[in-house]
């Protein structure tokens, strides 16, 4: 299935030109109905949806990927990465700048060769890799155009996945369930969270699998830090441990929260109690058609029942794909007006606060279908008892 564009060993992209074009199609007709002359992909999610590249060498500044209706896509990099870009992207229209302060005056080249059929430039203003001074350069170089702020644009077109990407985050959720059942059976008195961490990625090493980075594993006392990450912490009898941690393929992401406690601990078993109602409350309501913020509702009408509304500080979940999330996602929030399609894949991980600040909770992903939310996780949400 993987199309390769060079010689170089080990690249090219994961899925066929064919399904690259078929996204940018898709974006292409958002931004006919926007009323967009032209859109510059910044976000390296984004830009890998798009390319198949990962956008790792956008660490300098931008690498602008720019879609006009009607024209040939662009993608707008820094000299000394074209050849990965080249190796690792199905672009064939590449342009370099060589300094940072280059790129500004090259994308306004490139908008300026072609008459824009609306003078209005969509840019990704609320995601990642654009700083406001990239925007300010790129409107210094074309003040004729209207800077209108695109974020959610190739998210929404992002949110339904092709059989393709649900093959894909299938192959990640199979690692991410490997993950979480190493976790488990690591398990006991004296081992520490980097000791389960590097038996995790042993693991899914010698499955030839991949995890996405900066994943969460604490225990006991240290449960209390969100989004915490191993450390030479030992988990003792009568403790909880925690886990959210995602497998990848081709970069789409598939992550899972898991509880355990070795032995008893009754304010983290109280609270995995609840946060497990809730997350099947919401998984119920998961349906085509259904308004996001209705799912979150679900969730909060059963921590509201149970007189406890400051143990949920966040929202119920989020659109999933390439790189875990990217802003602009569809979020499952209060007021959130977006609707479920069927293809889409979303995380929902309930994770509570105890009244003494401990954090725990579970999760599932789910793809939309049309009879509701398929489980993609093989590993039980309950808690798990070492």
């Amino acid at each position: 299935m993987s199309t390769k564009i060079s010689a170089i060993p080990l690249t090219g992209v994961p899925f066929p030109k064919s399904e690259y074009e078929r996204r940018q199609q898709r974006v292409l007709a958002a931004m006919v109905r926007a009323e967009l002359g032209a859109l510059l992909v910044t976000a390296h999610g984004h830009l890998r949806y798009l390319t198949g590249y990962d956008g790792r060498g956008g660490y300098f500044a931008p690498f602008p990927f720019i879609l006009l209706p009607g024209r040939a896509a662009t993608y707008v990099v820094r000299e000394y990465e074209v050849q990965a870009v080249r190796a690792s992207s199905c672009i064939d229209e590449i342009i370099p700048y060589t300094q940072e302060r280059d790129f500004a005056m090259v994308c306004a080249e490139v908008l300026r060769r072609y008459k824009l059929q609306w003078p209005r430039i969509g840019l990704e203003l609320g995601c990642w890799n654009l700083a406001p001074v990239d925007v300010s350069a790129l409107q210094a170089q074309l003040p004729e155009l209207q800077v209108v702020d695109a974020t959610r644009l190739v998210a929404s077109v992002a949110a339904v996945k092709s059989e393709l990407e649900l093959e894909a985050m299938r192959g990640a959720i199979a690692m991410t369930d490997l993950a979480v059942r190493t976790f488990q059976s690591s398990l006991r008195g004296g081992a520490t969270e980097l000791e389960v961490a590097a038996n995790i990625e042993a693991k899914i090493k010698s499955a030839g699998g991949e995890l996405r980075p900066n994943y969460t594993l604490v225990f006991g006392e240290r449960t209390r830090i969100p989004h915490g990450a191993p450390a030479h912490h030992p988990i003792k009898d009568n403790e909880p441990a925690m886990i959210e941690i995602g497998g990848s393929k081709h970069g789409y992401t598939a992550g899972l929260v898991r509880g355990a406690v070795l032995g008893r601990h009754p304010a983290t078993e109280s609270l995995h109690a609840l946060a497990l109602e809730a997350l099947e409350a919401a998984i119920v309501a998961i349906k085509p058609g259904v308004a996001a913020d209705a799912v979150d509702a679900a969730a909060r009408k059963v921590i509201q029942r149970s007189r406890r509304p400051r143990v949920f500080r966040h929202r119920t979940g989020y659109q999933t794909g390439i790189h875990w999330l990217e802003r602009g996602n569809l979020s499952l929030e209060p007021g959130a007006e977006d609707i479920l399609e069927t293809g889409m894949t979303l995380h929902l991980p309930i994770i509570l606060f105890s009244e003494s600040g401990y954090l725990f909770g579970c999760s599932q992903h789910v793809v939309v279908t049309k009879g509701g939310a398929e489980i993609l996780g093989r590993t039980p949400h309950t808690l798990y008892r070492a």
